[in-house]
């Protein structure tokens, strides 16, 4: 099935879109196909199916798509979704604002309004419980938008969740904590989505809420 092929299949369950630009396993540029002409067919192949800007959130780990998107396609660019890899960066740490380059305020003069680091770096170990992290307070305080990933990844949480838990191991002991770290998320960082590989518990917890 291609992209385009893909499109349509979605629409026609009524689903939006959150499409992962990947990075291309030939080095650009290709037989002429650019970076820029691999973001752009992306974009084309949605506006060619009519989709509104507003019902998808392009993302890409690689910076220059996103702001490739904001400059030439501002309507999806508004949305789109730039994945924060820095944490395999050396002198990247989540926890200490210092560390981080571009800053958030820096991001958001770029015009990106939408950032996506996985759950661990949004989260912290404080006094027992499970708090916001530095690098979530920053965002916030910068103005972006937060999506994070993934939940339900890691298999049973007893013996101390592993990378997606890696900043509140010693919290992690038991499965019931996926719902506390979950409510963390969604109540004290304030994330807009949040990546699940299993429905089931974000469901349970959104209907408990009241959440949509």
């Amino acid at each position: 099935m291609t992209h385009a092929e893909s499109i349509e299949l979605f629409r026609s369950f009524g689903a939006k879109f959150i499409p992962e630009l990947k990075a291309p396993v030939v080095e650009m540029p290709f037989d002429g196909f650019t970076q820029e002409d691999y973001a752009q067919k992306l974009i084309d192949e949605f506006k060619a199916a009519g989709v509104p800007p507003e019902d998808v959130w392009v993302q890409s780990f690689n910076l220059d798509d996103i702001l490739y998107w904001i400059r030439h396609e501002p309507e999806f660019g508004r949305q789109a979704v730039y994945l924060d890899g820095r944490y395999t960066e050396d002198d990247f740490d989540p926890m200490a604002p210092s560390t981080y380059k571009p800053s958030m305020a820096e991001f958001k003069r770029m015009g990106v309004n939408y950032i996506a680091p996985p759950m661990w770096m949004l989260v912290t170990a404080q006094n027992g419980k499970i708090a916001a992290s530095p690098y979530a307070v920053e965002a916030k305080k910068a103005g972006l938008k937060l999506i994070t990933w993934t939940l339900e990844r890691s298999g049973p949480l007893s013996g101390g969740g592993g990378w997606y838990y890696q900043t509140i191991t010693q919290l992690t002991n038991s499965d019931g904590i996926v719902f506390e770290l979950l409510d963390v998320l969604a109540q004290d960082v304030g994330i807009e989505r949040i990546f699940s590989d299993w429905p089931a518990t974000v469901t349970y917890y959104a209907n408990c809420m009241g959440l949509e």
